[in-house]
């Protein structure tokens, strides 16, 4: 397996590249969000939630969004974890996106459709994902807060993620949040998805010079 080096790294370094990576990612992210919700058969544990509370309240995905995304920088403070110009594009770009890809993005009514849509939305999210993570411009709000967790709690990142994952399920679950086979199919395809494209986007730093 390719390690791929993710720390963050100085903005003014490869800008030209790695700005225009970081925004592209994020509105593919957006995209094959949408591409999710429109298939009606599962999201993934945070979009359960956003969607539920859109149910909830009358503002929209992507105001959803950019507010919960807001309350878990606001998480970081104790944490003292540091934004990256990535975290604070993460709220924007994606909330921006949303609405925007839901209202241009029809929902199909066959099953196969519906499937295609799924699939196909699974699949960009970890593209999407290994283009902005790997631009290294600091972690989205959501991995800020696992990572900072795991860091003082002493915990494996994966026992922390899958605490956190369940509990953001559990409650858009409870406020009407859409769960089914795509949920399943994302929590168990997103992390080799995101490996597998991680070595072809990744900014990497040249060798250092002895």
């Amino acid at each position: 397996m390719v390690v791929v080096d993710l720390r963050t790294l100085p903005v003014t370094r490869n800008p030209g590249r790695r700005l225009p990576q970081l925004f592209c990612g994020l509105a593919l992210y957006a995209v094959s969000m949408a591409m999710q919700i429109r298939s009606g058969l599962g999201l993934n544990p945070w979009d359960v939630l956003h969607e539920g509370l859109t149910k909830q309240t009358p503002l929209s995905f992507g105001a959803i969004t950019a507010i919960t995304g807001v309350i878990v920088l606001l998480l970081w403070i104790p944490l003292r974890q540091r934004p990256g110009v990535g975290t604070v594009a993460n709220v924007l770009v994606i909330a921006a996106t949303i609405d925007v890809a839901l209202a241009l993005l029809p929902a199909p009514d066959a099953l196969a459709g519906r499937i295609a849509l799924l699939v196909g939305g699974v699949v960009l999210n970890g593209v999407a994902t290994a283009s902005y993570v790997g631009a290294r411009l600091g972690p989205g709000p959501r991995d800020g807060l696992m990572t900072g967790l795991s860091a003082r709690t002493g915990r494996s990142v994966r026992v922390v993620r899958t605490c956190i994952e369940v509990v953001v399920l559990a409650c858009g679950w409870l406020l009407g949040g859409t769960v089914g086979v795509g949920t399943v199919l994302y929590a168990l395809a997103i992390g080799p998805l995101t490996q597998a494209f991680l070595p072809f986007v990744a900014v990497r730093t040249p060798p250092e010079v002895p």
